[in-house]
This record gives structure tokens, sequence and C-alpha cells, in this order.
């Protein structure tokens, strides 16, 4: 899919500092003059808060199926809605969270077919790829501490249980390992600086 834009997702277990780094690296690049669309999923379109309520704070009696049902139809919404346009308009989207969280977590984290998975990402993301994807890793029982105390309540997918949220972490391990050339691997530092320095370094060769 041919854009003007560039397209820079940010993925990564539960407390890997996500949120806090991609609004960081938002700052940066609007400091630089560049014009940026931040956004996530689920919950980036206006009809995505709604997924994003059901899919993280109310949804307890989903099924793995449906859940993985709903993702897409988020994704769907999103892309047309937010993204593409964004990207059309020649911006830099940063997206907290895409197809490989999908990947990961239903996939690796519920077991379900990763091949069903990719290919309803495909249909639901029109067939678009991110030009960048930075995953934040984090030990898993570190990530879910830092995710608590941030949060003070744990969201529905945290209280999934530790050897699901293991197999969240290795899925995005592998999914690096995979795709080498999209993926920058950014282990957590002691700091948000040090942390913040490797994300801002490793986009710069992507950027025009």
């Amino acid at each position: 899919m041919t854009t003007k834009g560039t397209f820079i997702t940010f993925e990564g277990p539960e407390g890997s500092g996500k949120s806090t780094h991609i609004r960081l690296l938002e700052e940066h690049l609007r400091a630089q003059g560049r014009r940026v669309q931040l956004t996530r999923e689920p919950g980036g379109s206006p009809l995505g808060t709604a997924f994003r309520r059901i899919l993280l704070d109310q949804g307890d009696g989903l099924t793995a199926l449906a859940e993985l049902f709903l993702y897409q139809a988020d994704r769907a919404q999103h892309v047309e809605d937010v993204i593409l346009p964004a990207l059309a308009r020649g911006q830099i989207v940063l997206c907290d969270r895409f197809t490989d969280s999908t990947l990961a977590y239903q996939g690796y984290g519920r077991q379900l077919d990763l091949k069903t998975i990719a290919l309803l990402n495909t249909v639901a993301s029109q067939r678009l790829t991110p030009a960048l994807t930075i995953l934040l890793d984090v030990p898993v029982e570190r990530g879910l501490q830092q995710a608590h105390a941030a949060k003070k309540k744990s969201d529905r997918l945290e209280r999934a249980g530790m050897m699901f949220h293991q197999r969240v972490r290795r899925g995005f391990l592998a999914l690096a390992k995979k795709n080498p050339r999209r993926f920058r691997l950014i282990k957590q530092q002691d700091t948000i600086e040090k942390t913040q320095h490797l994300i801002q370094k490793a986009i710069q060769d992507i950027l025009p």
C-alpha cells in the first residue's frame, strides 16, 4: 500500500512503557516541526472507544474467539477512519499496538491459530504494514508490577495470569526474530531517558 506518511507502531508486553514512550516520541517529533498523529488500539477511533471498554474492562465473559473478532472490528474501523487518512496527509502515525499485538495476545497468549489471525489482520488492516515497529521488552513479573503501579488497578488482560503473559512475551520476541528488518527490539533501561534515547535513535533511518 502506497502512502505519503510514515507508519510506526509500538508493541510490547504489559508494563513495557509503550504509552509513556510513544508520547515522549510524539513530543520529540513535534519539536522538530513534524506532523504527528498519535493513536492506539483498541480505541483509536470514536467507535473504538466502545470496543476498548468491552475488551479491557467489561468483557470478562468473552470467549477467545469473540475477543479476536472484536479486536479485528476495532482495527477495521481504526484503519479506515484514522490511520489511512493521516498517512494520506503525509503525517507520521504513531500507533500504540497494532496487528503484532493480536498475534502475540490472541495467538501466542490465547493459543488461537496464528495463520487465521494473520489472515484476519491482513483483511482488517487493508494490508497496511508498519514501516517500523518498536518492540519494548521487559520481564513479565516486573512489567505486570509496573503496569499495576501505574494504573492502581488491573484490566482484563492483565488479570489473565503469569503463564499467559509469559506466552505473550515469547510471542513478541518470536515475531521480532521473524521480522528483523521491521522490528527494533529495545530492552527497558534503568531510566526512561535512556530507553527514549534508544527509541529516537531507532527511528532516524526511516524518517525523511
